[in-house]
């Protein structure tokens, strides 16, 4: 009985543990693919699961930072969405490459055109975004989540050092160090594995061409030692054969 109702307890408490933390992982969020330096150009995920077991999600919003206005965004085709990007004058001009830009990307709206995400799926919406501000650590977007059944949940509360993360925390995407050529480090990252690859497959390749001079020279050894050991055993019957004949 003790140990049934330890392990009754136990259960109750690991399920209140995923109660309590499964909305944290269930949030919209944004990620780069590879990394995002300050001062050079990223291509992102906005990252948005289904919550709802009785509805589907139709409708993303996302809107830009203001206090750090993006130049360009540019969001990747999506099967099954209807994407609209919007854009707004900027309070102050800002420069990419040598040119003077008086508006950028103010939001971008996906709207499903056919069944949306279903429960218990998600679904990726890339953006490639740039010129990434050199002056800030993160940018933060709020986004706007609307179901089948009507209702929003709107990801806007923005998360605090030190504080426990809001009930419905905005997308904050992670900058990394600036690179030399304001480009992103992705590009340098692959530069470097594709050498790493390159200088791989040359040694296989040597490794391939070097292997059947080395199993041609093992196998005739081996050919040769077996036509000795044949040989051999052959003057032997031989001498066998001959000495019963003249016994007898």
């Amino acid at each position: 009985m003790k140990v049934s109702r330890i392990a009754a307890v136990g259960a109750l408490a690991g399920s209140a543990v995923l109660l309590l933390s499964g909305p944290a992982f269930a949030h919209v969020s944004v990620a780069a693919e590879g990394t995002a330096a300050k001062g050079g150009y990223a291509t992102v995920n906005f990252k948005v699961p289904n919550e709802r077991d009785d509805a589907r999600t139709t409708k993303l919003e996302v809107n830009f930072p203001t206090d750090h206005p993006l130049a360009s965004a540019q969001p990747e085709a999506v099967p099954g969405w209807k994407i609209q990007v919007t854009k707004a004058t900027l309070d102050k001009p800002v420069e990419l490459h040598g040119e003077q830009i008086d508006e950028a990307v103010s939001k971008i709206t996906w709207t499903a055109t056919g069944d949306g995400i279903a429960a218990g799926f998600f679904q990726k919406f890339p953006v490639s975004i740039g010129q990434l501000p050199e002056n800030t650590d993160e940018l933060v977007f709020k986004a706007i989540q609307t179901y089948s059944n009507k209702e929003v949940v709107r990801w806007i509360e923005v998360p605090q050092d030190g504080q426990e993360e809001p009930e419905n925390p905005a997308p904050v995407l992670a900058l990394s160090a600036a690179s030399d050529d304001h480009h992103g480090s992705s590009g340098a990252s692959n530069a470097s594995e594709e050498s790493k690859d390159a200088d791989d497959a040359e040694a296989a390749s040597k490794e391939t061409t070097a292997a059947p001079a080395d199993s041609s020279d093992t196998t005739a050894r081996v050919l040769g030692i077996v036509g000795i050991v044949v040989g051999a055993a052959g003057v032997a019957y031989g001498v066998l054969a001959g000495r019963r004949r003249t016994d007898a």
